[in-house]
């Protein structure tokens, strides 16, 4: 198998780990919507993985897929393998994808975490030391600052979100036929957007926040759905999101199988 080869695989593998995690993600957040004590982050994803019949072996997976993901990531950042170019919007583009590597890689870490201590004690060996740092970085003077400008980065997002699902800009990256693209379209703009949704919120929140997250642990997808359930009819708006999550995780086993994976990387050979 050539490197390239190799390469094709684990991106495709990565989408589908990231496939995993927002099918379990967007049924806790269904399941939320009657319960709200229920959980609906990645991290109770990645437990809740782990608690099942070879728990183990599946977040492994997991975590080999988010490893990989982030590593496609960070090429498609890097050396514009999807060819965004350099002008304004592209190098936009390629920061989004650069933060998602990174995003991507320290929830593989806290994967890791969960696999070397078990659920019960992950809490303080993989967050613990996440908030520490986070915590740090945020004592100086004037922090709240700080939490502006990183909220441009989900607002930054979000929107991207939404536009790519609204224009199924994402089209442009398949290698599928029609007969499969009527049914990948529509699900995939719907989760296109109703993720830009919730990355829209975290950045509202982060905003609106301020200095209230100034050492603590910045608002993320579990703030932004309670924040959706504490509206009015937020039961039933949940629902539709956790049911958008859901579709975010059909668009991404889409990508596992059909996406057009470019890897005309320097250094990287063919067959």
């Amino acid at each position: 198998m050539s490197a390239q080869h190799t390469l094709v695989v684990l991106a495709r593998g990565g989408y589908a780990a990231r496939g995993v995690l927002y099918l379990i993600i967007g049924i806790f957040a269904l399941l939320a919507a009657q319960d709200s004590t229920r959980p609906k982050d990645s991290h109770k994803a990645l437990e809740a993985l782990l608690s099942q019949p070879f728990g183990y072996v599946l977040v492994g997976l997991v975590v080999a897929g988010l490893l990989a993901f982030a590593g496609w990531r960070v090429l498609q950042a890097i050396h514009d393998v999807d060819h965004h170019g350099t002008k304004f919007k592209g190098l936009v583009i390629r920061a989004g994808l650069l933060a998602g590597g990174l995003v991507n890689g320290a929830l593989a870490f806290f994967a890791v975490g969960l696999l070397i201590t078990g659920v019960r004690s992950s809490g303080r060996s993989a967050g613990g030391e996440t908030k520490d740092l986070l915590a740090h970085l945020l004592s100086w003077d004037h922090s709240n600052l700080l939490i502006y400008f990183v909220a441009l980065i989900p607002l930054g997002v979000g929107v991207a979100h939404i536009i790519k699902g609204w224009k199924a800009s994402f089209e442009k990256y398949f290698e599928a036929d029609e007969d499969v693209m009527r049914y990948i379209r529509p699900v995939s703009r719907f989760g296109l957007i109703a993720r830009g949704v919730v990355f829209i919120e975290i950045a509202l929140l982060l905003a609106i926040g301020g200095s209230r997250y100034k050492a603590t642990d910045p608002p993320g997808m579990k703030e932004a759905l309670d924040a959706l359930q504490n509206l009015p009819a937020g039961a039933l708006i949940l629902m539709v999101m956790a049911l958008g999550l859901i579709a975010f995780s059909a668009y991404s086993f889409s990508e596992a199988a059909w996406r057009k994976i470019n890897m005309d990387v320097p250094g990287v050979s063919g067959s």
